[in-house]
């Protein structure tokens, strides 16, 4: 058993925590899939197995990639970042133009001749952080110039984030709180950046004022205005269906039968009726089987063990560059679930954002092990140049 133990601390690099966590989080992910997946499986003719499997595959594959990605110097990634960000938004225009239409949103790209289907905004998600992270390093002497050094980083930021926002305004807005907060870290002065979020403000209700006069003139806007709409209580028509604050209400129903102490897995009922419990609202079905104390607040904790320690690793870096990667990454996947669990407890309106690494699906799952491998690689830095 020893021998085992030492192969796998020989061969198993960066934060064991983090590693811990993510172990954790695939199990969890594993039970409340398996236990949440039946209108999945009713549509499949009872296979549920096929899910789990599926799931299982996803996880088994996403840990291994994490586990080649960490095993790779960080200052690798610096040196593909342009290319990262070139794909990305050629890959988000394809997927403009060509991708399957979904309820009026263009999000998935089908790669030819393999047939797999690809969210490029997950890809543009981690491209856009990694090549941030190299600018702020190659600029971090000189941001006190907002419109020579700063500006230039911004139009790409934007240029990336208007291509998601027609059919996926979460992400858009998610990548540009994960962005605006990268700058600030980075060093970008404050005066700067309060001017940003200004505009940033003003446009969003200029938005909203638009997609409320004029419905038809903005792709998906009225989706977005109806779901804020809903969220505040505000009296949106009776043309308009309430379907988005329903699966809030039904998912505060899940969590209220949970309780505080966990009855098991396997025994949540709420799968028959909550919406998308496998994805969008497994957060409410967790705490229905786990409780509000395990289930709520434990599955809250391992998010905030994960930035804590991507945290640790972005300062003991010596490089700012692998500071800057880790930390975007780990903001990007604390904040994507922060914004995930607060759906399901009211704090904000229905976005679509799955739980990380946690949440069944594809791609969303890949890219997260992705981001985790990338992090692992910057926290064994330290070692390495020890050992050097």
């Amino acid at each position: 058993m020893s021998n085992w133990a030492q192969i796998i601390r020989e061969k198993i690099e960066g934060d064991k925590i983090i590693w811990m966590v993510v172990l954790i989080l695939s199990v969890w992910s594993i039970l409340s899939v398996y236990g949440s997946i039946s209108s999945l499986a009713y549509k499949a003719q009872g296979n549920s197995l096929r899910f789990l499997m599926k799931q299982a595959g996803l996880l088994i594959g996403g840990l291994g990639i994490m586990y080649a990605i960490h095993k790779v110097h960080y200052k690798y990634f610096a040196r593909l970042a342009n290319v990262l960000l070139v794909f990305s938004i050629i890959a988000l225009i394809l997927t403009l133009v060509f991708g399957a239409d979904i309820n009026e949103a263009r999000r998935w790209l089908k790669l030819p001749f393999i047939g797999l289907t690809l969210q490029t905004s997950d890809f543009a998600k981690v491209a856009i952080v990694v090549w941030l992270a190299k600018e702020l390093h190659v600029r971090r002497d000189r941001l006190n110039d907002f419109k020579g050094e700063v500006i230039p980083m911004l139009i790409r930021i934007g240029i990336v984030c208007g291509l998601i926002l027609p059919a996926d305004f979460s992400t858009a807005a998610l990548l540009v709180i994960v962005c605006i907060s990268m700058l600030y870290i980075g060093g970008v002065p404050f005066k700067g950046l309060f001017s940003i979020l200004g505009l940033l403000i003003a446009f969003g209700f200029t938005i909203y004022g638009v997609s409320k006069a004029a419905p038809n003139l903005v792709p998906r806007s009225q989706t977005w205005v109806n779901r804020i709409d809903q969220f505040v209580g505000e009296n949106v028509g009776s043309g308009i269906s309430g379907s988005s604050d329903y699966q809030i209400d039904l998912a505060q129903v899940a969590i209220n039968r949970g309780g505080l102490l966990p009855s098991g897995p396997g025994t949540g009922t709420s799968r028959n009726f909550l919406p998308h419990p496998y994805s969008d609202m497994i957060y409410a079905f967790i705490i229905e089987e786990w409780g509000s104390i395990i289930g709520g607040f434990g599955l809250l904790l391992m998010y905030f063990i994960l930035l804590y320690r991507t945290i640790h690793a972005a300062r003991n870096c010596n490089r700012p560059f692998g500071s800057f990667l880790a930390m975007g990454l780990g903001l990007l996947i604390t904040i994507q679930a922060l914004i995930n669990m607060g759906v399901a407890v009211r704090l904000f309106p229905t976005t679509g954002q799955p739980l990380p690494l946690v949440s069944f699906g594809g791609t969303s799952l890949i890219f997260t092990f992705i981001s985790i491998g990338m992090i692992l690689a910057v926290s064994r830095s330290p070692i390495l140049s020890k050992n050097n």
